[in-house]
């Protein structure tokens, strides 16, 4: 990101471009990275609980244009324009266990009362076995049942995926090949390599609203000399003076950072690079539309066709 202009004018917004930059590709790199391991199998952001909710329709932006199908966060739904993915609480299972002492009625009363556009998945963890809950569900609701979450507790999962492999045997051999199973709680990089052969969907939170940190700085790299009527490369040791573009070679993610109004070298394949720093902004005004958050999204997956974890 380049800005250009008199230094008083925009130095007081550089925490400000700092934070959101910094804060927004970070979460959003964590979310690519799942979903890249994910590959055809959804992953819904269910960070929205463990963030200030000052921040939480950030956040699921944040996952949502780094690769995620859906997000939990009814607000930040309702802002990216999609409608907010998730499935029955466990608290529902408890409330009618206690007040009826039968908590597959929380199955049936759910079917009941919420709109047909939202899929059926239900908790099959609760207070019996996976697989046996799986099945009471199953039994229950039919053809309407779309899919079992596994959010199995730590202290009671043992290994995962042999659980989620139990559940979809259990299932297949009683001919219920068509629901899905999604699994949650905890969920990184390493599980779904692990579990993306048994899951369908992901639930994923933690690990992505509290990624790695990308490190993103503001550094001063020219300044205009009014006598010479020149740009002057100057900036602090440490960093590279002087104002920059980036191009990359198409379906590559191999890019080249060299100094503006150099030629760059050319693709592997004879063609030229294309630049990627483009004019958005001049004097205040927007010269080139803004892409749409389903649009940055698309980018983003086009682009992880080309990563490498």
């Amino acid at each position: 990101m380049v800005i250009e202009g008199n230094y008083t004018d925009f130095a007081v917004y550089e925490t400000t471009f700092l934070g959101i930059l910094r804060h927004y590709s970070s979460v959003a790199s964590k979310a690519a990275r799942i979903k890249k391991l994910t590959g055809d199998k959804s992953c819904i952001f269910f960070g929205a609980r463990v963030v200030h909710p000052a921040i939480q329709p950030m956040v699921d932006r944040a996952a949502y244009i780094g690769g995620c199908e859906g997000v939990a966060g009814v607000i930040g739904a309702r802002l990216l324009g999609i409608k907010p993915s998730g499935t029955m609480p466990h608290a529902l299972m408890i409330v009618f266990r206690h007040a009826t002492g039968n908590h597959t009625l929380a199955w049936a009363w759910f079917d009941k009362v919420m709109p047909s556009d939202v899929p059926r998945i239900v908790l099959v963890d609760t207070f019996f076995d996976e697989r046996e809950e799986a099945m009471m569900a199953a039994k229950l609701l039919n053809e309407k049942l779309y899919g079992v979450r596994l959010d199995t507790p730590s202290s009671r999962r043992g290994n995962m995926e042999a659980i989620a492999r139990e559940v979809r045997w259990t299932l297949d051999l009683a001919g219920y090949k068509n629901v899905k199973i999604l699994i949650s709680g905890g969920v990184d990089e390493d599980d779904v390599v692990k579990l993306k052969d048994v899951a369908d969907m992901f639930g994923v939170g933690t690990s992505i609203a509290f990624p790695p940190s990308v490190d993103i700085s503001m550094d001063i790299v020219e300044a205009y000399d009014e006598k010479s009527g020149r740009w002057v490369p100057i900036t602090k040791r440490g960093k590279l003076p002087g104002f920059k573009q980036v191009y990359r070679c198409a379906g590559t993610l191999n890019d080249q950072v060299i100094p503006w109004g150099t030629e760059p070298a050319p693709c592997p394949d004879g063609s030229k690079p294309v630049p990627l720093l483009r004019k958005f902004v001049d004097n205040g005004r927007a010269v080139e539309p803004i892409p749409s958050d389903q649009e940055i999204r698309g980018y983003v997956l086009e682009q992880l066709k080309y990563a490498e974890m």
